[in-house]
């Protein structure tokens, strides 16, 4: 199987001329759109490897993480809905027997849904109802607009070392 069994995210430019929230969540679902685009093409083998040798980052494996950190933010922290909690990371981003990427971006294009409708109608200002959380939504999305594209980045390393491909 390869990730041509995924179907690749339109990416849309967020608003330059719009609201804060707007302008907030267009970056997001921009950042969003291009870790799936990043990972277009690869293999389950290429997707699964550790291209550099120190790390224990996969693509993957990284598409996992930002599906857990999605949830935790906006479905659990944020909106106090009654989901389950992801696996723990403790082993970094573990691949399990049976993931497949298609699979993996399968669920992180319905997790970022879920984050939408989480968060659809509340204001900026609004504060987390998690338990023990004291952020605003602005804050959920201003730090996973920075966590998103720090993965990226992560993504365009690991991308370019496994088959040299490079790009937006």
């Amino acid at each position: 199987m390869t990730s041509a069994d995924a179907s690749p995210v339109e990416r849309i430019r967020p608003p330059e001329n719009g609201t804060e929230r707007d302008t907030l969540v267009g970056l997001l679902d921009f950042l969003r759109a291009t870790v799936v685009h990043k990972v277009y093409g690869l293999s389950d083998e290429q997707a699964f490897a550790r291209p550099v040798a120190a790390s224990q980052l996969t693509p993957g494996g990284l598409l996992k993480h930002l599906t857990a950190v999605e949830r935790y933010w906006f479905s659990i922290d944020f909106a106090a809905l009654d989901v389950a909690w992801p696996s723990t990371e403790q082993d970094g981003f573990p691949i399990e027997p049976g993931d497949t990427l298609a699979g993996i971006v399968a669920g992180y294009v319905a997790e970022c849904e879920r984050s939408r409708s989480a968060i659809a109608g509340a204001e900026l200002d609004a504060a987390a109802r998690g338990e023990g959380m004291a952020f605003t939504l602005r804050y959920a999305l201003a730090h996973m607009i920075e966590e998103t594209a720090r993965h990226c980045g992560h993504l365009d390393l690991l991308r370019e070392s496994i088959d040299g491909q490079t790009g937006q």
